[in-house]
């Protein structure tokens, strides 16, 4: 027993120390392990150790030594962003939209992929013809695929890979991380699509250089994750963000969950756009560009829908930053396109409502950020070794 728990004691000094030195070179870029060893505390004997691990798994590189006034400076290390590689897929209404990137979540190569229903095994379908499909666009010299993130709107138990609940997509209960896996035979995560956004710009982002920031969502439906001392907060069931489904309304308009007056069943895209086509009687050519340029030449109806979709974001967007206090607030989806006719009265209404200074808002207008997200499901592995979830462990390659 005594030998057992050493073993696993040495396992996990040492899935520390990894994670330690990969996450410092995340934030700083290139050190040396002189410096590394400086920073961290750790021994030099111990930074070598780990540093050799790493470089023979083609996860760290060294850089040229350089000669100044005082000698051979010493060498410089750094994350090898293109030894291996990741998979994306977010789902979307009726496709999924799909990325093949490297550990940064920089991206190598797209794909959308339609889907005909939303059974799991329609999507699963979609997705394995999207994974084949991005491993023949990988470039002949890059490493394998680390593992492959798969984000939907839904409750998630990121441990075992399952979506317990998605009303949008009417699942409930599906270890879709293991069917998948069963297909491909790489490693496969799963999470909610707004805690995976949080988390990609946490890791690559515009929440980087945060310890504490808000990621909002404001697309088919809106969500706000939050990472809190560099740690994405998914909540003691993996409903933590569900900024939508609070209450705006009493008996107001029905919800995609079964509820009446969540606040997305009136400021969710889809339904600020049409009400504007309703009350304009216009057709479904007409999209939220049209409605934005509508606002941006000053049309009243556009403009006082959009004003009045931004404050009452605003409003229940005032209470989570009381609660939480980030930092600075990340906003993507489609409802970015309508910049500051959203968010300045948005803004307008987090001065009014929040208990001290609110925090600013970065928007996120990058359309693939989205699908990078669900690539850091399965980056993350790389820099937090004391959870592995997902429906497999190890690193593989499609057959």
């Amino acid at each position: 027993m005594k030998a057992e728990m050493l073993k696993i004691d040495q396992r996990t000094t040492r899935a520390m120390n990894r994670r330690l030195i990969l996450n410092l070179l995340r934030r700083e870029g290139s050190l040396s392990r002189v410096e590394i060893a400086e920073i961290t505390g750790l021994s030099r004997a111990t930074v070598t150790f780990v540093v050799n691990d790493l470089i023979a798994e083609n996860y760290l590189v060294e850089g040229e030594t350089v000669r100044g006034a005082g000698g051979r400076r010493p060498i410089p290390l750094a994350i090898n962003y293109a030894g291996h590689l990741a998979i994306g897929i977010k789902m979307n209404v009726g496709s999924l939209e799909c990325i093949l990137t490297d550990l940064s979540t920089e991206a190598i190569s797209t794909v959308t992929v339609n889907f005909l229903d939303p059974s799991p095994e329609s999507v699963l379908d979609a997705a394995e013809t999207a994974i084949r499909h991005l491993m023949t666009a990988a470039p002949t010299d890059a490493g394998a695929v680390t593992g492959i993130g798969f984000s939907m709107p839904g409750t998630i138990d990121v441990e075992n890979g399952i979506c317990i609940k998605s009303h949008r997509f009417f699942w409930d209960n599906v270890p879709f991380a293991d069917m998948l896996y069963k297909r491909v035979q790489v490693p496969v995560w799963m999470e909610d699509d707004t805690i995976a956004f949080a988390l990609a710009h946490h890791l690559f982002g515009l929440g980087r250089q945060y310890n504490t920031f808000g990621a909002l969502a404001i697309g088919v439906g809106i969500g706000c994750a939050a990472v809190s001392n560099g740690v994405v907060l998914r909540g003691g069931h993996g409903q933590a963000g569900k900024l939508g489904h609070t209450m705006h309304k009493l008996n107001g308009a029905l919800c995609e969950c079964g509820r009446k007056g969540c606040l997305q069943a009136y400021y969710a895209e889809p339904v600020i756009v049409e009400r504007w086509r309703t009350e304009k009687g216009l057709g479904p050519q007409h999209d939220r560009f049209s409605m934005r340029d509508a606002a941006l030449q000053g049309e009243p109806l556009a403009k006082a829908i959009l004003r009045e979709a931004g404050e009452n974001i605003g409003i229940h967007l005032a209470a989570f930053v009381d609660i939480v206090d980030p930092e600075v607030i990340v906003v993507g989806g489609e409802a970015v396109c309508f910049g500051d006719l959203l968010f300045g009265p948005m803004r307008e209404a987090l001065d009014v409502y929040c208990y001290s200074r609110p925090p600013a808002i970065l928007p996120d207008e990058r359309d693939n950020f989205w699908s990078s997200g669900a690539a850091a499901l399965a980056t993350q592995r790389l820099f937090n070794f004391e959870k592995g979830p997902g429906s497999q462990q190890g690193d593989s390659s499609i057959a």
